[in-house]
């Protein structure tokens, strides 16, 4: 059950796709599955995975996945790439989420998965509530944004079924549910990984740590914890905060060691504080080390200049593409659906794989088994805490540094 794990490729948007998406849900099948007919409020798909033996307390196993497909947005015969990338991150997760469970099927125990198209609309939710739709869940996945998660949230907790929040990095304590299962790493825990690597790397008596924020509610996101974080401490570094680095420049202090920490996501922002700071280090005004916010590694921002900096970034995730594991995972993904896995086939797969096989080992008591099993897998590793109020929160984090043209973990 451990794999291996990292950062990836777009899904296509081209004809062929177009092609392909229409007989996604006809004929997406392995020869395990066994297709339902669908009603209107029915699933867009039910599968029925079947392995050679039942797993003990579970002769079968119902998995519900609740996702935005937007089936009712796209006419199939006049759709354009741009309508067709609206369905591409529910597609992808989708197809790596069932090879996941197709592969842990192996292990003996009979899946049901009933697979809803959402629409991002949670009347559509009310809908499968209504008329028992969910009832029979062990395990839902989705919805896949916070305010689905919020409406769902009542019928969890009533009903005793566990619900993953697969992609929203959303703070837990927003849904109040302790049924729910958090994914994605919330910004507390970024910063305290960040955090936590600064006050072991880096010496009090040399070292000033600076908060670069432009002061907007999604920079105040990250800035908050951070200046949190620091004036609670143990140990207790000159702490400087600033607007910009331009400002910063006016107030440095000779012969010090500089651990600059840029809290923005904003692009128009980033690129030029990258120039001021990789200027100021090739001046030898400044020796320094910066850390970014997480969202950089999406961002694609220029590679030398990140380096110059030694930058350093925290992240869930990071597929090896070196690896066996990954390399066959891609190469399944091309045989079943004939084009490359993006990002959200990754995070689908270890999902798909890490909770189906503990429904297969554990059956009814898999749920006691999350703060025990940990997992490496291709895209995401998995080791949860869990807290009474607000479920439970994965708490696998890396620290990530661009080194040799490449991002590789500092640990």
């Amino acid at each position: 059950m451990i794999l291996a794990q990292n950062h990836l490729l777009p899904l296509s948007g081209n004809r062929y796709c177009l092609i392909f998406f229409a007989g996604l849900f006809l004929s997406a099948c392995s020869p395990k599955v066994t297709n339902t007919p669908a009603k209107k409020t029915e699933p867009v798909k039910t599968e029925e995975k079947k392995a050679e033996k039942s797993a003990a307390k579970f002769s079968q196993a119902n998995i519900t996945l609740l996702i935005p497909f937007r089936l009712n947005e796209i006419n199939l015969k006049t759709a354009t790439k741009a309508d067709v990338e609206k369905s591409a991150m529910a597609i992808d997760f989708y197809q790596g989420f069932k090879i996941g469970v197709d592969s842990a099927a192996a292990m003996g125990l009979n899946f049901k998965l009933n697979v809803y198209d959402t629409r991002d609309n949670n009347t559509q939710v009310a809908g499968l509530i209504q008329n028992g739709g969910l009832s029979a869940s062990n395990l839902i996945i989705g919805p896949v944004f916070p305010q689905g998660l919020k409406y769902i949230r009542n019928y969890s907790v009533e009903k005793h079924i566990p619900v993953i929040n697969p992609l929203a990095a959303t703070h837990p304590d927003e849904f109040n549910n302790p049924n729910l299962i958090s994914i994605a790493n919330n910004i507390d825990l970024h910063i305290g990984k960040l955090g936590d690597f600064i006050t072991k790397s880096y010496n009090t008596a040399n070292a000033v740590v600076v908060l670069i924020n432009p002061g907007s509610p999604e920079d105040e996101t990250m800035g908050k914890p951070i200046r949190t974080y620091f004036s609670t401490a143990k140990k207790q570094f000159l702490f400087q905060e600033y607007s910009s680095v331009f400002n910063m420049e006016l107030k440095l202090i000779k012969n010090k060691k500089y651990v600059v920490i840029v809290c923005s996501p904003d692009r128009n922002f980033v690129i030029p504080t990258l120039d001021k700071l990789v200027k100021l280090k090739n001046a030898r005004l400044l020796d320094l080390d910066l850390f970014g916010h997480p969202d950089w590694i999406r961002q694609n921002y220029n590679t030398d200049k990140l380096q110059a900096l030694r930058t350093t970034v925290t992240s869930s995730y990071k597929v090896d593409y070196t690896s066996a594991t990954v390399n066959e995972f891609i190469r399944k993904y091309r045989s079943s659906f004939h084009f490359e896995p993006g990002e959200y086939a990754f995070k689908g797969f270890d999902i798909g794989f890490y909770f189906a096989t503990l429904l297969a080992q554990h059956g009814k008591e898999y749920l006691q088994y999350l703060t025990k099993v940990k997992y490496k897998g291709l895209h995401n590793s998995f080791s949860f805490i869990q807290d009474e109020k607000l479920g439970y929160i994965n708490t696998s984090l890396m620290l990530l540094r661009y080194e040799n043209f490449a991002l590789n973990i500092v640990e």
